[in-house]
């Protein structure tokens, strides 16, 4: 199995986690492990098919905002907090609190 692409806290690029954030599914995920953790990617229940999940967990992986950890045939999502709050202080924050529904 090839080894999925992690940024460092220092190559994460402001314009990549504003993309990877501009689409509703993406974000819904964030979301979710920010109030949730960690989470397999099985868990999250949204009306997707299982390929495009898998471009949404890809895209949030390489911009820098989730660490994806392999365990067995499982994979299991989490937010990388503390890299996005050390390099980009309280836009996750902003970001979250923006997009609260309702």
């Amino acid at each position: 199995m090839r080894s999925l692409h992690h940024p460092g806290r220092e190559q994460l690029d402001l314009p990549a986690v504003l993309y990877a954030l501009s689409d509703p599914t993406r974000l819904e995920i964030v979301r979710r492990l920010a109030g949730d953790g960690e989470l397999a990617c099985g868990t999250f229940g949204l009306p997707v098919t299982k390929a495009t999940l898998s471009h949404h967990f890809k895209v949030l992986r390489e911009a820098g905002l989730i660490q994806t950890r392999v365990e067995g045939v499982h994979r299991y999502n989490s937010l990388r907090k503390q890299d996005l709050d050390t390099r980009f202080p309280g836009l996750l924050k902003a970001v979250l609190k923006a997009s609260v529904p309702g």
